[in-house]
């Protein structure tokens, strides 16, 4: 009798402790649900930094942790388009939470001197703070349905990392207040939504994924001297000859910077001072 007890106990233990095992498609969402859910949520990043959610495909590996899911956090990143209709085929108990939702999406930015074949939307969401909220509260959202025992230990932890998301707002708008411009030049246009937040202009170099022609090279140089620009933003993780290339005939710096890394508010703050 006392052996069934026992038994019957570590089973509701091992129940109660469960953790849900979640898979989110980038690395900010990791930092964002780790926040909010902290250990009683598993988490696992499809996407690694420095690979392109534009062109990623899942491996055989990814594959098996779907199998495994509880919950799929999406955001609304290219992949996704293709990939969470044969993730749900192949675990159709598997919930997926659209963490975008209420999101006005916006194209990226376009240069004035360049014509385009059709509109490109940006995205990298939550470069802009008041999106992470929104991100945060529909992952808040998502575990109480799932896990409604423990609301009120969501509720707190989201309560006291909405508190730090609107710290990094203050401070990016007292660094951005002290700035003679609002121009930055961009390789690969990732920041629009943190451009439209602080009414900040984005200039890309890269035009729909391709180089741009002498031409126009001649053209940025040109705008970026009219500009003030200070240094040309670039990803960490690409090849960036063509910003080296631009960056010197200007005599500015390539500041490597990605709105992919996990230290979010890090990297927010980074940016605003580096324009």
């Amino acid at each position: 009798m006392k052996k069934t007890i026992f038994i019957s106990s570590l089973l509701l233990a091992s129940h109660c402790f469960a953790n849900i095992n979640a898979i989110v498609s980038i690395s900010p969402q990791k930092t964002f649900l780790s926040q909010i859910a902290k250990d009683k949520v598993t988490i696992t990043t499809m996407v690694d930094k420095g690979i392109s959610v534009h062109t990623y495909e899942p491996k055989p590996s990814d594959m098996k942790k779907i199998t495994k899911a509880d919950i799929y956090f999406s955001i609304g990143v290219e992949f996704e388009e293709h990939w969470l209709g044969k993730f749900t085929s192949l675990n159709k108990n598997m919930t997926i939470s659209s963490t975008y939702k209420g999101i006005k999406k916006l194209t990226s930015t376009k240069h004035k001197n360049i014509k385009h074949k059709d509109e490109h939307l940006d995205p990298h969401i939550w470069t802009s703070p008041a999106n992470v909220k929104i991100i945060a509260t529909n992952m808040l959202n998502t575990l109480i349905l799932r896990d409604s025992e423990n609301k009120e230990f969501y509720t707190k932890n989201y309560n006291e990392f909405i508190k730090k998301v609107e710290n990094t707002n203050n401070k990016i708008k007292e660094i951005l207040s002290k700035k003679d411009t609002k121009n930055f030049m961009v390789f690969h246009p990732s920041w629009q939504y943190f451009a439209n937040e602080y009414k900040l202009n984005q200039i890309p170099i890269e035009i729909e994924g391709k180089n741009p022609k002498p031409k126009t090279i001649r053209k940025l140089i040109l705008e970026a001297k009219k500009n003030n620009i200070k240094a040309i933003f670039a990803s960490p993780y690409k090849s960036n000859k063509m910003a080296k290339l631009i960056s010197n005939e200007l005599n500015i710096k390539v500041i490597k910077i990605s709105p992919m890394e996990d230290n979010w508010s890090k990297t927010m703050i980074k940016m605003a001072k580096s324009i």
